[in-house]
Order: structure tokens, then sequence, then C-alpha cells
């Protein structure tokens, strides 16, 4: 997990002062917990007389920047293509594509209020909430966005996963992944549509953050890791649930292919599976490795049976 011990330098100071106006006043920076692949930070500012929050991401992971070098510039844009949707996501204020001012790629954004919940009182309810936020999300065409979908991993590359006791049905997944891909419609995509990125209050989703990786895609890909994030988290039943519940949030015209599920596996196959930090920083306790690896191909095998069928 990458820490939030990052020094936010004079310069990004400077930046800060001059996308926010001159005459702002601009409060301590406060680490955001759950980052793991950039450094964000929360702060208010007085402007004009009022007091806003506001969130500042640094992108300081060089491999990731190296794989995709305009993150700044795509997360703007996926924030303005977001808004779209009508649901509440941050706006952005400013970003410094290149790092020529901020020393590294820099994102500064409004802070939307709410809590991740990963607990929550009633499970049905907020799963059938979140569903419904994403089927929202995927009625947006985004027809003149720029980014378009492309699979993290090689499905045909993969290794054969040692750690676990059902290599052989693992190969099978990748081996299907590999093959056809089924034709989809494509929407706009969030690509990391997941409990830690969605915002409650007061019971009910307040925003939807984290929108680096949006682009146009199928809606399968959202709903495929959402459900593996699920199944890691809770179990399958839980995946089910939301699945059953985008269903009707989507509507009757709409059939989901389980393809996107095996899909979802190949995206999360990059060695022996582990708790994924985030979860404990927002209290999710008593997860293990070893759990997530049982889970994993307990959902694995799920999967190929469904997709028998």
């Amino acid at each position: 997990m990458m820490n939030n011990q990052y020094e936010v330098t004079p310069e990004i100071q400077a930046w800060l002062q001059k996308s926010l106006g001159s005459k702002s006043e601009l409060n301590e920076m406060v680490p955001l917990k759950g980052g793991t692949s950039s450094h964000l930070f929360e702060f208010t500012a007085v402007r004009e007389g009022r007091f806003e929050s506001f969130v500042l991401r640094l992108f300081t992971l060089k491999e990731w920047l190296m794989m995709e070098p305009d993150l700044a510039k795509h997360e703007a844009a996926s924030l303005k293509e977001a808004k779209k949707t009508r649901l509440a996501v941050p706006e952005i204020v400013a970003f410094d594509e290149t790092g020529e001012f901020c020393g590294m790629p820099a994102v500064l954004m409004t802070k939307i209020s709410g809590e991740v919940v990963l607990q929550p009182v009633d499970e049905k309810q907020w799963l059938k909430e979140m569903a419904i936020a994403l089927s929202k999300i995927h009625r947006h065409a985004a027809e003149d966005f720029e980014w378009e979908y492309f699979a993290y991993n090689d499905a045909l590359k993969m290794e054969r996963p040692v750690w676990s006791g059902y290599a052989d049905e693992w190969m099978r997944a990748f081996y299907i992944v590999g093959g056809i891909r089924p034709a989809a419609e494509f929407c706009f995509i969030h690509r990391d549509y997941h409990p830690t990125n969605v915002l409650w209050e007061d019971g009910r989703i307040s925003g939807v953050v984290d929108w680096v990786n949006a682009c146009r895609g199928p809606a399968g890909v959202d709903i495929g890791h959402c459900r593996v994030n699920l199944a890691l988290l809770y179990g399958i039943s839980a995946a089910d649930e939301f699945l059953a519940a985008y269903e009707q949030a989507a509507g009757e015209n709409f059939t989901y292919d389980p393809y996107w599920d095996l899909a979802a596996l190949v995206d999360v196959s990059e060695g022996p599976p582990t708790v994924y930090p985030g979860w404990a920083v927002f209290g999710m306790t008593g997860l293990t490795d070893e759990l997530i690896r049982h889970r994993l191909d307990a959902y694995l095998l799920s999967l190929l049976k469904r997709f028998d069928e």
C-alpha cells in the first residue's frame, strides 16, 4: 500500500494558490486514507468569504505514469464527462498534465461529502443502491469521449496459478477470456467501480469518486469488476445479489454475459491474491490472504459453472 506521507512542496502550494485564486486562503493539507496508486490530500480554502473543500491528487507512482502518461488529463476529462451522468461527482478545478508546476502530474478537484461504507446495516439495500448508481453511469453513451476500454492483462499470457488448488480451472478461464469477446455496445464506464469508490450519507449514495480510469467500454466490465470485489469482501451471494439488482435497474432489455466475470478475474490475477489494503483502512477487518484465496477459487468455480449453463 502506498502511504500518504508525501510532502506538498512550496511549488505545489503555489500552483494550488494560482488555481484557486490569489486571494484564497488555503488551510492545512490532510492526507486521505485509502489511496494505493497515488497520493490524495484534502484541504479547505476560503474563497470570497466561503469555505470550500477540495481534494488534491498527486500521481507519484512512476510505473503507472510510464504506462499511462496522460493520467492527469484523463482524470480531468473523466470528471467533466461523469458530471453528465447526473450523479454527484467531484468537479475538476485544475490539472497539471505533465508536472510542469507540481513536479509530477496533479489534479485538483472539489470534495464531495460522504463516507465509504463497507459494513452496511442493510446489505441488500446497499447493494441495490450501488447497482442503480452504476446503471445510471452506463446510460450515458459518451460517444465523443476519447478513452476506450482495454484489458489490463493478456489472458493468453497468464501464468499457471501455483497458489491455487484449481490451476486447471484457472487456465480454462484464461483460455475463455483469450478467445472471442462477446459483442457489446460501448457506453461510459467507471472502470474501477467497487465499494471503496462509493460514498454514503444518511443511508444513501452521496457520490462516486476516483474516475481516473473512466472510458468507453462494455457495461459488463464495470459489473464484473464490482462483482469480484464483492465476492472477495463478502462471498458469492453478495456478488450475485448485486448482479440481480443491476439487471433489475438496467431493464428487461439488458443481458449480462458471464464472460465479463471471467475477464474481471484476469484483470485482478497478478500473483497470489492478497487482502486489498484499502479494505482494512476503511474498517473491514478479519480478512486474511488465505481467506481471499479461498473466496477467489470458490468464485471462479461458481463462474465456470454459470458459464456452462
